[in-house]
């Protein structure tokens, strides 16, 4: 049992106030039950190793080696479809431009909590906790921007924060070129051009999200982010040296190390659906930290609201949709069960 109340004002405190809107969904007095193992989904069990996620190296793909090149799209593939995750090194974002864009997301974060929701900083894009959360398990440690990549250019959107500009403008344009190689490599494993998903994914279709986990004084009971799968073709995050990502392997929450030279990849629904099931849209989530807070960046490639979705082979196991749709559909279920449940809806 956690008894916050006995805990100092400045370990329980934070900004946002999540621990408040914590206690008020969970109906709860100041003593919170840790959850038992039984509140698991069947057949999933926790597990506290780090993963081996496949590592890649994208310096293979510029190779005048024609095998090396082929070895290096296939490991692509290979890990899209048996993991749906990847991590990649050698992927043409300097180390030093991370960093910068990570001092500017810390200092973004840093402002008061109160300047944060009312100063409309990109695009009012400011968002924290979980409000569609009606119960403890639905709710997410966490606050974040998240920014369409078109604003990400609009020097109106900045306000006083000008140094964030410039270099949220090149990160924003590296991650998105990273992320139309890998797609294009997808794509043509499956007998498509690589540039099959240009026309739809542009980049004013595309996101941009600047994720902050807070320190959480009851960490063994709440998510940093709650388990779900990508509405999207393909992401790509970097994180900082905290760790906490996992994600559902073999039916078992195993965790993935951070590692300071790469970023992650993950297949989203839209990919998995386009593609049959062979690439795999798989659910991660993030863990709490009672001691540090963790910072990371997500790039999503998403195509417009208007674009069809369906299968590049001739007989799908998916109904097309639109992927406006798609996500008005999993902003319903979320809205009316609390969770997202995604393709399932679209099996024919």
């Amino acid at each position: 049992m956690h008894d916050l109340t006995s805990q100092p004002v400045s370990m329980i405190d934070s900004s946002p106030p999540l621990l408040h809107h914590y206690g008020e969904i969970s109906r709860l007095p100041p003593q919170i039950p840790t959850p038992e193992r039984s509140d698991l989904p069947d057949g999933i069990v926790l597990m506290e190793e780090y993963c081996q996620l496949p590592l890649i190296d994208l310096s293979c793909l510029r190779s005048t080696n024609e095998k090396v090149r082929l070895a290096c799209a296939d490991a692509i593939c290979r890990a899209s479809s048996e993991w749906g995750f990847f991590q990649v090194v050698n992927h043409g974002i300097s180390p030093e431009l991370v960093r910068n864009m990570r001092r500017e997301q810390v200092k973004l974060f840093q402002t008061p909590f109160d300047k944060k929701v009312t100063c409309g900083v990109l695009n009012n894009s400011y968002r924290w906790g979980t409000p569609t959360a009606t119960c403890p398990k639905q709710f997410s440690w966490s606050e974040a921007f998240h920014i369409p990549i078109s604003k990400v250019f609009e020097q109106a959107c900045y306000g006083e924060f000008s140094s964030l500009r410039e270099v949220m403008v090149e990160f924003a344009a590296a991650m998105s070129k990273l992320a139309r190689l890998l797609a294009g490599v997808l794509a043509e494993n499956l007998g498509h051009p690589r540039g099959v998903f240009e026309s739809t994914c542009q980049e004013s279709n595309c996101f941009l999200r600047l994720n902050r986990y807070p320190a959480c004084p009851i960490s063994s009971e709440i998510s940093g982010l709650v388990p779900h799968t990508d509405s999207d073709y393909l992401t790509i995050l970097s994180q900082d040296e905290v760790g906490g990502l996992q994600l559902m392997k073999d039916s078992k929450w195993v965790a993935v190390k951070p590692n300071p030279d790469a970023l992650i990849v993950n297949i989203g629904d839209l990919s998995q659906a386009w593609s049959n099931d062979i690439y795999k849209s798989v659910e991660h989530r993030v863990t709490a930290n009672r001691e540090k807070e963790r910072y990371s960046i997500a790039f999503f490639l998403c195509p417009s609201y208007d674009s069809l979705i369906g299968s590049c082979r001739e007989t799908s196991i998916y109904r097309k949709f639109t992927f406006g749709e798609y996500r008005n559909q999993v902003q319903e279920d979320v809205k009316r069960t609390g969770r997202k449940i995604g393709l399932p809806r679209f099996l024919l």
